[in-house]
């Protein structure tokens, strides 16, 4: 919280009107200045600050990549089936590249699942 001070400070007197010095003064309680900041908009500065660009991306905009994502493996899938039989097959679409995934291709769906010992341990 620290590194992002300056945008804390300005969200604080943006969004509340409230200084954030009123807490050193001993004006503002540290539990009302925590639900202040725990209650920050999305598009904050602290928040953004402190997440990064995913704080951009709402439901909504990861509903329509997958949207998206799915209707481009829709239309690779009619193109590869109904392709000439010796041309060579389309490439596979590229997901929509989203915030925090760095690149990195999502693993397969096997890998996701947790194994035994995982679940009994969870459960144990």
């Amino acid at each position: 919280m620290e590194e992002h001070a300056e945008a804390l400070e300005a969200d604080l007197l943006r969004y509340y009107g409230v200084d954030l010095l009123d807490w050193h003064r001993e004006a503002l309680s540290s539990r009302r200045l925590a639900v202040l900041v725990r209650h920050l908009p999305p598009d904050s500065a602290f928040v953004r600050a402190r997440e990064g660009e995913a704080a951009e991306w709402g439901p909504t905009d990861h509903l329509l990549a997958a949207v998206v994502d799915h209707l481009a493996i829709a239309n690779w899938m009619f193109a590869s089936v109904n392709r000439d039989e010796y041309a060579d097959p389309p490439d596979p679409p590229v997901p929509v590249p989203r915030p925090g995934a760095g690149g990195a291709e999502a693993p397969a769906p096997t890998e996701q699942r947790p194994t035994a010992a995982e679940l009994a341990r969870f459960f144990g």
